[in-house]
């Protein structure tokens, strides 16, 4: 008699692109095969280079036909789906819920995308959040800023990273930035056909990153943010440091945090949330529901020994762990800290003088690099245009600290060579 193989366990991935590349090989270690989903016809040029087609058994280019993608996702029998990146969110919702799969569904789809929605549910469902306007006219954008005490936020509807963020102190500020957005096009290859005005949060930032599973959320790791300003730009990531996981800082944090992602409707898969710790206590600045970005993966396991995607694949495909587990906070084994390297001018990068000395810090422990020698480089002003981030991790916190300052110390003309 004839015994066919079983056939395969399949999970599915939206745009796995960017940190979401390393997805795939997780669950391929616990006995699944991946296929991909495109949801443009095209990938965004930003994230081309870190797209790994040999990673799945096949690519399906959603070209906006639910019925068409859903057939042809039926096909593989897929046990999960999940988005990878930002631009996968809203098709991996409509997907996941066609197919019956475990999914945060649609009716909150647009909350979890579109930022003016976002903050306007989150209050709408009772939580703090910040004064805002969505304007498709100057006057209006003018008025209402005229009406704001101090400094504003101008940014597009619907992006990732720090794409076209602008901070504004004045009218003309205000008048240069919303020309600049209006009708242009997002890093995600987006029209911006209105542009999102809020009110600036006076306080530090943090990043909360989750991962759900009917409604319990779970805290993979917390970051506080280092801001400076350099090239033109008043408030660029400079880097970040690894919180523990208690604390009355985290404690408050947290607290806010399952309040918002209950707000926007997420139930299940990773969360990246973005928040001040204002005087008035803490208020979001944006979440998006898939892992984070930059990366940040590698030294959140270096330090606390999994990271946000390993309990992301719990989450899909061994639930019962995850449910055991889900309670539990997370103890840092070792400190961990991030130093975004920021390019002070453009050219042909023959290469970095001083990256031997980089590497030979006591704390080094992974490095992404986004530029090489003979690539074109440009003056950092956003997070797709840091030639390097520096992943940090020791036992001691106190080093980590040192040698973020030491790499920020490095960083600047002598350490790039520029032609």
């Amino acid at each position: 008699m004839t015994v066919k193989p079983a056939a395969p366990r399949v999970v599915v991935i939206v745009d796995a692109y960017s940190s979401a590349r390393s997805l795939a090989p997780l669950f391929q270690a616990r006995g699944y095969e991946c296929v991909h989903v495109q949801s443009t016809p095209a990938i965004p040029m930003v994230y081309e280079k870190s797209f790994r087609a040999s990673d799945f058994t096949a690519n399906i280019v959603h070209a906006g036909d639910v019925a068409a993608t859903v057939a042809a996702l039926a096909a593989h029998a897929p046990v999960s789906l999940l988005a990878g990146i930002e631009s996968g969110v809203e098709v991996a919702d409509v997907l996941s819920e066609a197919l019956g799969l475990r999914t945060n569904g649609t009716a909150l789809s647009p909350s979890r995308r579109d930022k003016f929605r976002m903050m306007e549910t989150v209050k709408e469902a009772g939580v703090p959040g910040t004064g805002q306007i969505l304007a498709t006219d100057l006057d209006t954008l003018l008025a209402w800023h005229s009406e704001a005490e101090g400094r504003v936020v101008l940014k597009p509807l619907k992006s990732a990273g720090s794409d076209g963020i602008f901070f504004c102190d004045d009218a003309d500020q205000v008048r240069a930035a919303f020309e600049a957005l209006l009708g242009s096009e997002s890093a995600l290859e987006l029209h911006n056909h209105a542009v999102l005005a809020q009110e600036y949060l006076v306080g530090s930032e943090y990043i909360v990153n989750t991962v759900s599973l009917d409604g319990k959320h779970h805290v993979t790791d917390i970051w506080k943010m280092h801001h400076l300003g350099a090239n033109g730009v008043h408030d660029m990531a400079a880097g970040a440091q690894l919180m523990p996981r208690h604390g009355v800082e985290q404690d408050a944090l947290i607290e806010y945090n399952c309040l918002v992602l209950d707000a926007l409707g997420v139930r299940n898969g990773p969360a990246h949330t973005e928040l001040k710790l204002t005087p008035q206590g803490p208020r979001l600045v944006e979440s998006a529901a898939r892992i984070c970005g930059a990366d940040v993966h590698v030294p959140a396991k270096g330090a606390i020994g999994e990271s946000q995607l390993d309990w992301t694949v719990d989450a899909y495909v061994d639930p019962e762990r995850f449910l055991e587990r889900w309670e539990a906070g997370y103890e840092l084994a070792r400190h961990a800290g991030i130093v975004n390297m920021v390019s002070p001018a453009a050219g042909k990068l023959v290469g970095y003088p001083k990256m031997a000395e980089l590497r030979g810090l006591e704390s080094f422990h992974d490095i992404t690099l986004n530029v090489h020698p003979g690539d074109e480089i440009h003056r950092s002003i956003d997070d797709w245009t840091y030639p390097m981030r520096v992943y940090l991790v020791h036992e001691t916190e106190s080093v980590v600290m040192h040698n973020i300052l030491s790499a920020r110390y490095m960083d600047g003309e002598g350490f790039y060579d520029i032609v």
